[in-house]
């Protein structure tokens, strides 16, 4: 089997004193509960913090229009004191705008770009053009005590140090994994999200590398539907290995679909030999560990445990 083993390119590293970006592109947020965290960035990690428009703005669902939401991060992406920016959530309204935004000086200045969930289909679009994106905690979690951990991870990530995950399973995992090794660039993110960008410039090319998919409030009869359509469109086929996160608060139709997140999943992966992993700390609970979409990274799934070390191997543009 093929692998990727060449990271995309990196943005440079923060230190202590830049000025990073928080905007709002998707759902609504109440800007009184961010206030904690952005406190957090300032005192805990030493940045200064500019806070978008969109923070505090809302039109029905969404964090302000979509003009408001994509000239924030216009903004935000075009000034080159900015360093990083942070979706403050998810929820929906990122495929809305992701088209209208022009990475032109994005691509001579590249900076990290940080969220999960709805945010998946930005990080699909960073990957299609060369650059790494960080699928990891947004600032509403920083401050509980249940994400002290992720929010350490992200720290260590955004500020270039060494990374090495190991995960023990719970006994329920256990029987699930497929033990095994893998190296190839890793990438991934809301299972949702990925199955609705097939066709779009946000899709993901998964031959040769590790795949995490995560989700939340989902039907089971729908997780199995996307992962029919992750499967059918060659997403599944020639992976080097699947990560399988939190599958949050998963719910049954009238009728019950008769099998469980993780054995829906195993289904659609029995015919392939690479290693799986269930139960990694990925996606909507407070215990999110932060992933560098776009590096390469070496999986090693054991009955027990899983060891996920990235690559310190930087490139930049």
């Amino acid at each position: 089997m093929q692998s990727s083993k060449i990271s995309l390119k990196c943005p440079a590293f923060l230190q202590k004193g830049d000025v990073i970006g928080i905007v709002a592109l998707a759902s609504k947020l109440d800007f009184e509960d961010l206030l904690p965290s952005i406190a957090f960035i300032e005192n805990n990690w030493g940045l200064q913090v500019i806070v978008g428009e969109s923070v505090k703005s809302s039109f029905h669902n969404f964090a302000g229009e979509d003009a408001i939401r994509l000239r924030d991060f216009q903004e935000m992406i075009d000034n080159p004191e900015i360093k990083a920016v942070f979706s403050a959530r998810g929820g929906y309204g990122c495929s809305r705008i992701i088209d209208d935004i022009d990475f032109s000086k994005f691509i001579k200045n590249p900076k990290w770009i940080i969220g999960f969930s709805d945010i998946t289909v930005l990080h699909g679009y960073l990957q299609n053009m060369g650059f790494q994106s960080i699928h990891g905690p947004m600032p509403r979690t920083f401050t509980k005590p249940e994400a002290s951990d992720s929010v350490a991870y992200l720290k260590k990530l955004l500020f270039g140090k060494p990374l090495v995950y190991s995960h023990k399973h719970t006994f329920s995992d256990q029987n699930s994994n497929r033990v095994g090794k893998a190296k190839g660039e890793i990438i991934g993110g809301n299972l949702c999200i990925l199955a609705h960008g097939i066709g779009s410039k946000s899709e993901i090319d998964t031959k040769g590398k590790i795949l995490f998919i995560e989700d939340i409030e989902e039907y089971r009869y729908n997780i199995d539907r996307m992962m029919v359509q992750l499967k059918r469109a060659g997403k599944l086929d020639q992976l080097a290995g699947l990560i399988v996160g939190h599958f949050s608060d998963s719910k049954e139709g009238n009728v019950p679909f008769g099998k469980s997140d993780f054995e829906i999943i195993a289904d659609h992966v029995v015919n392939f030999d690479y290693p799986v992993s269930y139960g990694f700390p990925i996606g909507h609970e407070d215990e999110n560990w932060a992933i560098p979409c776009g590096r390469v990274a070496e999986l090693i799934v054991e009955n027990t445990t899983t060891k996920l070390t990235f690559s310190e191997e930087i490139i930049r543009s």
